[in-house]
């Protein structure tokens, strides 16, 4: 069992830190709200700290799952940050979806140190965070990574070194780049189908036994048809990750024309109040 520190008790790390503590990990948690730390220690015990800095102080493993690159550096750098007290051999591993530039350079900054940094973005959504059934992949030195790693497996279904500092965040933007693209082509087939007059959950029963089958199309195809949003990963945060991958492509030279063209689509979605829909709700623009 180890000492950790969790710092970022949103819809993501409330029960990301929760499970650390059903594993019996000594946990101490950090919130910019108190009350959500409070609350948090109300339901799982242990203990909040006032600042990032007091609760990775002796910390063996400190995580991090915060909104972008700013507020990872708030929480990170800094007198009240969490390096301020990150003890020599300490692992500080962030959840953060945010860009491989500022992986690189906290891991610099981890290294000056004598610390280890591992960038650790997540898939799954809430539900994943909730049920413990994340897929974690992670940037980093590999000795970091194999002693962070049976600590991560807390929340996680599956967890993996994709490469140096950075390659964690660049595989993420691989999975959001492919998720905005299927999830435009179940828009646009489920809306054909209405506009066809089909049975649309049987086309569904069809065609997800076939080649355009994906989990997209197996959790979020008759939610859409219900015209449910209510839950799920925001359009506002797939936006600010979509960001990333559209400013990250501009820096390495890869073209993403669907990926930019399907952002401008979540734009609408936004104009339309949909900013805290799930992102499913593409469909919405074609109704």
């Amino acid at each position: 069992m180890a000492r950790v520190a969790f710092i970022g008790l949103g819809v993501m790390g409330f029960p990301m830190a929760g499970h650390l503590a059903a594993k019996d990990h000594e946990v101490t948690v950090y919130n910019r709200t108190p009350a959500r730390a409070e609350a948090w220690v109300g339901r799982h015990g242990h203990r909040s700290a006032p600042t990032p800095a007091a609760a990775a102080d002796g910390a063996e493993f400190v995580f991090a799952c915060v909104g972008n690159d700013d507020d990872l550096r708030s929480v990170s750098l800094g007198p009240e940050g969490a390096f301020a007290s990150l003890g020599p051999g300490a692992v500080f591993v962030d959840h953060t979806t945010a860009s491989a530039a500022v992986a690189r350079e906290l891991d610099a900054a981890a290294r000056d140190r004598g610390a280890h940094f591992v960038d650790a973005p997540v898939s799954g959504g809430q539900a994943g965070a909730e049920n413990g059934a994340l897929t974690v992949m992670c940037g980093g030195e590999a000795g970091a990574y194999d002693r962070a790693e049976p600590v991560i497996m807390a929340f996680a279904r599956a967890c993996r070194l994709m490469g140096p500092a950075g390659a964690g965040q660049l595989t993420k933007m691989v999975n959001q780049i492919c998720i905005a693209g299927l999830l435009q082509g179940l828009s646009e087939g489920l809306a054909f189908a209405r506009k066809a007059g089909l049975d649309g959950e049987a086309v569904l029963d069809v065609i997800s036994k076939g080649a355009a089958g994906s989990w997209q199309m197996e959790n979020r195809g008759r939610t859409m048809l219900a015209d449910r949003f209510d839950f799920g990963f925001a359009v506002d945060w797939m936006r600010k990750d979509l960001a990333i991958c559209l400013a990250e492509a501009d820096a390495n030279g890869a073209s993403l024309p669907a990926t930019a063209l399907i952002d401008q689509f979540y734009k609408d979605v936004q104009g339309l109040g949909g900013g805290r829909w799930d992102t499913s709700s593409l469909i919405k623009r074609l109704a």
